[in-house]
Order: structure tokens, then sequence, then C-alpha cells
């Protein structure tokens, strides 16, 4: 039996632990500056909560915007929680780290892209992408950070 160092796998949850750590600041601390975050989560994966009448507006995939009004942000080893304002109906989301297909911080061009792929083991490795259509932001702030990661293969 051969075995092999999972670069995509290690890649993968250190990409999560860095989401983690940003979201832990910002939970502690507030957002600093013009930062704010666009994240896309599978709705359809385990572990997520959200309200049945966001589920059936958003049965695959949901993007959420963490900016002027957020409350209770709560994050945990395998994911977050936080309350968002949907049309002046506050709901509380659980969002697993698993769950997250992109994180992108348009203030600094900033993004990551989460993707699976299916192997004819059906075994899914997790791998990064360069986010191709990170959103600009309103008014360029500098030089920011590119972050190009080769999609990793067995």
């Amino acid at each position: 039996m051969t075995r092999a160092i999972d670069y995509g796998g290690m890649m993968h949850r250190a990409m999560q632990g860095l989401i983690a750590e940003v979201l832990q600041n910002v939970a502690a601390d507030g957002l600093p500056g013009e930062h704010h975050f666009f994240i896309t989560f599978d709705t359809r994966e385990e572990g997520v909560e959200i309200a049945d009448w966001l589920r059936e507006r958003y049965p695959s995939d949901m993007t959420i915007v963490i900016q002027h009004w957020y409350d209770d942000l709560v994050v945990k080893q395998d994911g977050f929680e936080i309350t968002l304002n949907f049309g002046n109906s506050p709901e509380r989301l659980i969002v697993p780290f698993d769950s997250v297909r992109t994180f992108v911080d348009p203030s600094v061009e900033f993004g990551l892209r989460f993707e699976t792929q299916d192997h004819d083991d059906d075994e899914d490795e997790p791998e990064l992408a360069e986010l191709a259509d990170t959103p600009e932001p309103e008014e360029p702030k500098g030089s920011g950070e590119v972050v190009s990661l080769d999609k990793w293969r067995k």
C-alpha cells in the first residue's frame, strides 16, 4: 500500500483555520476599518442550520455579507454562528466550515474558494483554487494580496 501526503487536505484545513481566526478576531473586536466579508456556503451540507424560508429560497448555496449589521458572532472549532438581518427579520445561522465555498474580503481584494472534486473511487478530496470573480471594492485601497493555490490531486 502506497501512502501519500495529503497536501490538499492539509491546505484545506489550514485555510479553514485562517477563516476561523479572522472571524474570532471580529467576534472579539468588531470589523476593523473597511473590512467586510462575503461568505458563500452550501446550504445542503450536514450541520448547516438556517430558517426554513431561507432554505427554500437558497436550496443549494447562500452568500451572506458580514458588514454593517450582525449580532452574536460565535466561532467554534467546526464552524460559526451568527445572527443576520434579512428584510428586518433577524435570523440565526449555523455554518460549519466544511460548508464554506468562498470567503472574500473585497476591502483588501482577498479571496479563497474551496472546491471538492469527485473521483472514480467516490472519494471527495478538498481542493483550493484561485477565486476568479472577487467583487471589486467600491474604492481601491492600494495593492491587494493575491492568493493563488494550484488544484491538488492524488
